[in-house]
């Protein structure tokens, strides 16, 4: 009897450095054969994996319903990452197939992230590095230099990596406020910060806004023109979430405008940037989709994403199914 295929979806435009996937081999053993695939969409998808038994997928390879419908063994999907936004979650339910994620492995970096992106923005590190390799030593940017305890960091979305953000930006000084609405009365005691009752009330009150929710139909364009003409025009936006949160179009426009004084995005909508003119957009920071990325956290993600295969292919219960 052959073994098992457990097929590692890696994204051709940017693949991942160990091609021979040493860190699943080593939980796999010899249960089951790990063979990676560069594709870029499900379209690339070969009878191979067509026969896989088990899918670990890298964020940025697309899985819709055709593709999954060319699944004939495939006992689960895993997306190696938080983030399920990139499979088809509701066609895999109908074809039987578990969808699981890794939800918990990039926390503490996210979170890192989000604050070193703040506190660039608060304190225009960039800025002040270009001035300084000019041969220059004028601090032009000092209208933007804000004093932290002075400042609301204002959160969306209180999850694992929004709270661990929210307890950073508070041991920092700042003001911390977040909007939620799944959470129940009391969470804002239990860690010591403020809570909005509308998402119109915290986008006021921001002097930082950092993005901290899934992507869904419900908060797909979650910050566009409307939402960014609520805000102050000193402010700043961050986002280490999923790009589509906020409308591309609209918040590199604000940076333009002035509407707003700056942005750190770790992820763009339709990422990466997609032309000159939005690669010099002003006051804004990208960081190529990296804050989950630590060489601890991927090995973490990756070991867990395998084991999760594992159990599928052994019939064993899943963890993080997010389509059950």
């Amino acid at each position: 009897m052959s073994k098992s295929l457990i097929a590692i979806i890696d994204w051709d435009a940017s693949p991942q450095d160990d091609s021979d996937s040493a860190v699943e081999r080593a939980v796999i053993g010899d249960a089951a054969q790990v063979k990676r695939f560069l594709c870029s969409s499900d379209a690339d998808f070969n009878d191979e994996i067509g026969d896989a038994d088990a899918i670990i997928v890298w964020h940025n390879t697309p899985i819709t319903a055709t593709g999954l419908n060319r699944l004939r063994n495939c006992k689960a999907i895993v997306r190696n990452g938080v983030g399920f936004d990139s499979v088809d979650i509701d066609a895999a339910r109908q074809l039987g197939i578990p969808v699981c994620n890794v939800p918990d492995y990039g926390t503490e970096e996210v979170a890192d992230h989000a604050i070193a992106l703040a506190l660039a923005l608060c304190r225009q590190l960039f800025p002040l590095d270009a001035e300084a390799k000019r041969l220059g030593w004028v601090i032009r940017v000092q209208p933007k230099l804000r004093r932290l305890r002075e400042l609301i960091f204002a959160v969306i979305g209180l999850g694992r990596i929004g709270t661990a953000t929210a307890l950073r930006a508070k041991a920092l000084g700042f003001q911390v406020c977040f909007y939620d609405p799944y959470l129940p009365n009391g969470v804002d005691k239990s860690i010591g910060i403020a809570r909005a009752k509308s998402l119109p009330e915290l986008l006021a009150k921001a002097d930082v806004l950092s993005v901290h929710c899934p992507l869904n139909d419900e908060t797909r364009h979650m910050i566009g023109e409307e939402e960014l003409a609520q805000m102050k025009p000193s402010a700043f936006v961050v986002n280490t979430a999923r790009g589509a949160v906020i409308k591309k179009t609209a918040i590199l426009n604000a940076l333009r405008n002035g509407q707003l004084a700056g942005a750190g995005l770790d992820v763009v909508e339709d990422e990466p940037l997609k032309t000159p003119e939005e690669a010099a957009t002003p006051n804004l920071i990208v960081t190529c989709h990296a804050a989950f990325c630590s060489v601890e956290s991927k090995n973490e993600m990756r070991a867990t994403s395998a084991r999760i295969a594992l159990a599928a292919v052994k019939g064993l219960p899943l963890e993080n199914v997010v389509n059950g």
